[in-house]
């Protein structure tokens, strides 16, 4: 698939036949194990549905009423995907532990392997569609997806694993152990996956708190930047960036000497060289250069110092 909302749509699609699939096959399993799973694939479905819309909202110019666009939107999506996840995972690991304190309980192994091997074909194909889209799309709601998926098909083929176990543990007649393999089970693929949705959710909240991209990102921005001003004599370069969702916003304040005289017309043109020099590792990038030669308008506290001293002034009168 060549463009991010079929990819996505895609995605929703699967979701939703997994997680009914799943709830169909509870009922007749009574397998808590293919109760999480179906849980897990509906809700993301839910989810699914608001990327798709956020995908297109991404992909608009910046309005009167945002500013600065619609990136966030998309880190927005992924926390909520992870926190989601999150509270999914936590749930079914309680009705576990508590399902094990009194005597575990029985399943349906047939029908459970039957869903077990549907549930790691239907994963295993979208995580591969996905894969294969980045290809064609860069797109953090796309590479979450793409992350979920393989998740999803390491736990399917876990449940089936587990399963082809219960029957194994039939034949040879060790009907002690069978009440307690299923709630061992989500134990087990809670334990061994929650830190995914762990990693989503932190990775999507700093997003939105503005820190700074990981130095894989920073650090190709920052040489670049660098070699956009290496024609011109400069007393500091301040580079600040965040990336909320697929958007890259480098800001570079740039302290000229005192008797430097840099024409409006250089000025333009070294912004340009800047920007051309960032987009060679990061796209869509907004890249904004500013002139100065006060190094207060470069500092950390930029505009506070001023706002700082007025109010002094204020208080002494």
């Amino acid at each position: 698939m060549k463009s991010e909302s079929n990819t996505l749509a895609f995605s929703a699609f699967m979701a939703l036949l997994i997680g009914c699939a799943g709830i169909v096959a509870t009922l007749a399993s009574n397998s808590q194990a293919i109760l999480l799973d179906g849980l897990f694939n509906l809700i993301y479905f839910s989810v699914a549905l608001v990327t798709i819309k956020v995908s297109k909202l991404a992909s608009r110019p910046d309005s009167e009423s945002y500013p600065f666009g619609y990136s966030y939107f998309e880190s927005l999506v992924n926390l909520c995907k992870g926190l989601l996840i999150l509270g999914v995972s936590i749930f079914a690991l309680v009705d576990a532990i508590a399902a094990l304190l009194t005597g575990g309980r029985e399943i349906s192994a047939g029908l459970a392997v039957i869903y077990a091997f549907f549930a790691t074909c239907a994963c295993s194909l979208t995580a591969w569609v996905m894969h294969r889209s980045q290809r064609h799309v860069r797109s953090p709601l796309v590479s979450a997806d793409k992350l979920n998926w393989v998740v999803n098909s390491v736990i399917s083929a876990a449940v089936l694993a587990a399963f082809c176990l219960v029957m194994l543990f039939e034949q040879l007649g060790w009907y002690a152990v069978l009440p307690y393999v299923d709630s061992v089970l989500v134990i087990a693929v809670v334990v061994l996956c929650l830190g995914v949705p762990v990693r989503m959710a932190s990775q999507a909240l700093q997003e939105l708190l503005n820190k700074t991209p990981e130095e894989a990102v920073a650090v190709p921005v920052r040489q670049a930047v660098a070699r956009g001003l290496a024609d011109i004599d400069t007393v500091e370069v301040r580079v600040r960036m965040v990336r909320p969702g697929r958007l890259l916003y480098v800001i570079v304040h740039v302290v000229l000497p005192d008797a430097s005289e840099v024409s409006v017309a250089t000025q333009d043109s070294l912004r340009a060289r800047v920007d051309e020099e960032v987009r060679r590792y990061h796209s869509p990038v907004v890249c904004d250069v500013v002139f100065t030669s006060n190094t207060r308008w470069a500092a950390p506290s930029c505009g506070l110092l001023v706002e700082t001293q007025s109010s002094s002034k204020l208080e002494k009168l």
